[in-house]
Formats: structure tokens, sequence, C-alpha cells
């Protein structure tokens, strides 16, 4: 965590230069070459029936230099960036420069073999020249040919069918893509459904893909929405219940419920008072495996009560132990930032996260991808000092980065650690809220950023957790960087605090009604550099992926 120094930041491009030597000698004594070929013309005065042998010796061959011995190395490869806003030949900033070295899993090494090739002997050539029955084959190009006829024609039948396969699978892959036009495509299954099909309480994909995301809480108020017959809708307080409470709860992928609330329709947003539902449900019979969005028990209407719902799963973004507000960049003290980890691969800390269920961490997925074996990570909560040992490390039992991440690229640039056990909440360790879908934060809004970072561009991890307040940039300045809707910039114009290496993966948090997590640590260009932002991961970009993830992991613990 850079806290006002100015320096020169870099970028990651790795590179391991194979090569290919090859050496030769003459070959020594008589070449070891055998035609077995039938010629078109034949030597005057041979008769019918007879082989002529036709000696070669080296002389009458040409000299070629063989080689004698191949280096194989290891292949090359080479990283590069392309983006007008960042340098391609930089360094990661927020990942390590060096690796453990003591690692139990090793990444692999290519290694160099020298394969001799010793000189043949000598072995007279012989020329096959056939006549047969008394006849002359001089108009034969050869007797191989009908052998190689016969592979080559075997060959092209075989590139003939592959040809022909593979047409086939692009036409019915166009006409599925086209059938789909306007309706759900199923990931699980080459089937799609109709729109009205989706989230109506009945898995009609393999998958149960269709009855994902169906449940949403929005806008300031956290209100609840339900996708139904195409369109999200919000849910009247009338009938509602605290086992609908759990349900929905449950949809979003948290296993703990807290409670619900009245919302009048004039106070929330003006986007979110149209479309509204009501339930109608016998809760006492409520099964684990319901569904919020069962288009059985929804029927529109307007609101009797002239309210809606609000769902509280968790109870998030709170300091209990922290009474005063951080100015400036300084060492942190405890429970000024309780959502944040420190996640250790093979033993060292490599990058930051933040809590957002009792199992689950945000972090970024340039931290984990291509290292995403949950045994070689641990978490660490509720600490200010790096810890000496592995003590009091959670184990990690699942890890899952957005499929759409490429290395190098800016957007998608999320990943979930699901833990083994469930953290137990405390004046430390506190989980941060996540975004409700609409919530939006003001330009220059203060926002808290934190980590074990370098405090010095280039510099090692830092032994003690730092914290230090940016403010947030417009979306408009952002883009003018060559990002994306995936990206949050932030930083003074002049420099000053700023995520540097170590802090990838880490939070910057907004305070509203309550602490948010509004953005994941992902790049930046240098640390705390003049007109150089810290860039991060949307966490509104990226909320229905969260939740996707945990609602599934939810439904299998089921």
């Amino acid at each position: 965590m850079r806290e006002g120094e100015q320096s020169h930041g870099f970028f990651p491009d790795s590179r391991r230069d194979g090569a290919a030597r090859f050496t030769g000698r003459k070959p020594t004594g008589e070449a070891s070459l055998i035609c077995l070929c039938f010629q078109d013309a034949v030597e005057d005065g041979t008769e019918s029936g007879a082989l002529e042998l036709v000696s070669i010796t080296e002389e009458d061959l040409p000299v070629v230099e063989t080689p004698t011995t191949f280096n194989v190395s290891s292949f090359s490869s080479q990283n590069s960036h392309s983006s007008h806003f960042y340098d391609p030949d930089a360094q990661d900033p927020h990942v390590p420069v060096e690796l453990p070295a003591a690692a139990s899993a090793p990444l692999p090494v290519y290694k160099t073999h020298n394969i001799q090739i010793p000189p043949s002997p000598g072995v007279p050539v012989i020329k096959v020249q056939p006549f047969l029955n008394g006849e002359r084959l001089s108009d034969l190009k050869s007797l191989c040919w009908p052998y190689v006829s016969r592979r080559l024609l075997a060959l092209l039948i075989i590139l003939g069918l592959l040809i022909v396969l593979i047409l086939i699978l692009g036409i019915g892959l166009g006409v599925g893509l086209k059938s789909c036009s306007g309706k759900f495509r199923c990931l699980s299954s080459v089937r799609c459904i109709s729109r009205h099909a989706v989230c109506d309480g009945v898995e009609d994909c393999g998958g149960g893909e269709d009855e994902l995301n169906c449940v949403r809480v929005s806008g300031r108020s956290s209100v609840l929405q339900v996708f139904s017959r195409g369109s999200w809708r919000t849910v009247c307080s009338e009938g509602w219940g605290s086992h609908l409470g759990s349900a929905a709860c449950r949809q979003l992928g948290y296993n703990s419920y807290v409670s619900s609330t009245n919302v009048p329709i004039s106070s929330i947003e003006a986007v979110f008072q149209n479309n509204l539902v009501a339930l109608n449900i016998n809760q006492t019979g409520l099964q684990d495996n319901f569904k919020l969005q069962n288009s059985s028990y929804l029927r529109k209407t307007q609101c009797t009560s002239a309210a809606v719902t609000s769902v509280k799963c968790i109870e998030c973004g709170s300091r209990p132990a922290v009474h005063t507000r951080i100015v400036g960049g300084n060492v942190s003290e405890p429970g000024l930032v309780p959502w944040q980890v420190s996640l250790h691969y093979q033993n060292q800390h490599l990058c930051g996260g933040s809590v957002i269920s009792e199992r689950w961490v945000v972090t970024a997925a340039h931290c984990v991808y291509g290292f995403a074996q949950p045994v070689l990570w641990a978490v660490h909560a509720g600490i200010i000092d790096q810890p000496l040992g592995g003590t009091g490390a959670l184990s990690v039992e699942k890890i899952i980065y957005h499929a759409n991440y490429r290395p190098g690229g800016f957007s998608y640039n999320i990943a979930l650690l699901k833990l083994k056990l469930p953290l137990s909440f405390n004046d430390k360790v506190v989980p941060i809220c996540l975004p409700s879908y609409g919530e939006s934060f003001k330009d220059g809004q203060m926002c808290l950023i934190s980590g074990w970072g370098a405090t010095v561009d280039g510099g090692e991890a830092s032994g003690s957790l730092h914290t230090a307040q940016v403010p947030l940039q417009s979306s408009r300045d952002c883009r003018r960087q060559g990002l994306t809707s995936w990206n949050i910039c932030t930083g003074f114009s002049a420099g000053g605090a700023g995520t540097c290496q170590g802090d990838s993966g880490g939070p910057l948090a907004c305070q509203g009604s309550a602490w948010t997590l509004v953005g994941a640590a992902s790049w930046a260009e240098s640390c705390g550099e003049a007109n150089k932002p810290g860039i991060y991961t949307s966490i509104s970009e990226a909320l229905t992926w969260i939740q996707q993830q945990m609602e599934k992991e939810e439904d299998q613990r089921r």
C-alpha cells in the first residue's frame, strides 16, 4: 500500500527463451540407401524377366551434412499486453515477483537433452529394374504407385469424412443458435427453452441454470425482487414471513437469515415501483428446496399494503471495534477493516481478499489463475501483522474464477474462495456487504483501501496491514484510459495513496448505510503516482456471477 510517494510502476512480462542448435559432420563410408523402385525406362539389351543390378558408390551420391547432435530445449513463450494505457513491459504490481522458494508443488522445468546419432556404415545402393512376362514395363512409372495411391486415397477419404463431420456439426450448431433466438439456451445441454420458462420454479435445464439468479435485492433500501415472466418484479410486503425470508437468502447464496422489513413504495427509487407482485403461500408447508420465483404462487398486484419487502441475510459492513474515521494512510488498527484477509500461497502472503459471508472470500482472478489448487492456499482473517507460521490459517475448499478471465485482461478479473469451515465473526472479523443491484456511488466519494502490499514501488510486501483513503474517479475518466464497465478507477490526480504489489484482490470499501465492497484491487500502472489511477474490478458488474456461484454451492450443500 503506497501512501503518497511517487514512483514508476511496471507490469508483468516474463519470457522463457528456448533454442535449437544443430551441428553436423560428413558421414564416413558408403551411403546406406536402398531404392526399390521401378523405372520408366530400361537399359537397352536387358532381357525380359531379368533384374539388372546397378551399384552406386559414394562418389555417385551428393554429400549431405547430417546432424549428429540435436539440442532439444524448452519452448519459447512470450507474454504481452496490448493496451495504450499500460506499459507492455511492466510487471504485475500486485502479485510478488518471486513465488515461495520452497514449493511443495513446483512449476514444470523444461530440461535440455543431447541426442547423438552415430554415422551409418556404407552399404551399396541397388536399383531394381523389373520386366514381367517378357513385356517391358516402360509405360509404368513405378510399381510403388498403386501402393502410394491407396494410402493417399485412404488419407483423402478420412480427410473428406472429417470435413463432412465438421460441416454437419457446424450446421447443427448454427441451427441450434438460430433456433435459440429470443430463447434461453441451457449451458449444460444443447437445448433452448422459452424465456417465460426461466425462473418459473421448474428446472427445465439439466444443470438447473434456468433457475439461478432469480432473486436479488435492489436499490439503496435493498428491496427484494424476483424474476418472473421475463422481467424483474418487486415483492410486496403482504403475505411475507421469516420462512420466505430464509428461502430468499438461500437463493442469494447465504446460509443465514437476519430479518425482513417493510419499506414504503414511495421511498424507493422509481424504477423499482413498477411490476409489483405478491406471494400467496402457505408458509407452514415450505420445503428447503422451495424456489421463491415459483410462478404458481405469484400474482400481479398493486401492493395493498403500499409497502414492499426488504431482506437482510447477514450482518455486514460494520466496524464494532472502531469509532473514528480514518484520514490519509497509515498502519491499520485492529478491527479497522475487519473484512480484510490475507491469502497465503504455500505459507507466504500473495494477495488480499474480502470476507462476504461465513464461508466466502472475494479476490482477483489473476491471484489464483494457474495456481487454483485449494490445498496450496490458506486464508488468514482478523490479523494486522503477517503471521510467522501457519498459525490460525483457514483451509480452502474450492477456488472459482470467472470463466471469461484471460491473463492480462482488465475484465472478469474476479474470483471466489470457499472455506472448508465457516468463520466465527467477532469485533476483528466481520463480512463486508455486497452492493445492491442499481446501487451507485458518487464520483469523488472517499473510499477505504487496505492491504499488505509494498509501501514503495518494486519493494517487498509489508509485514503490517496499511489503510488509506482514495477518491472514486468518474466512469467517463476511467473509460478514457481504455478500460471497460468492469473497471473502477481511484486515486488523486496529483498522486498519493494507492495500491501496490501485494495488494491485489484487496477491498475498495465505500460507506453508505453500511460499508460496501465496491471493488477488488486489480491493476495499477504505478504505486500512487500522479495521473496513474488504481484500477479495481467492479463488484456491481460481477454481482450476478458472484451470487450464481454462491447459490449453486448452497443448492449442492442441501
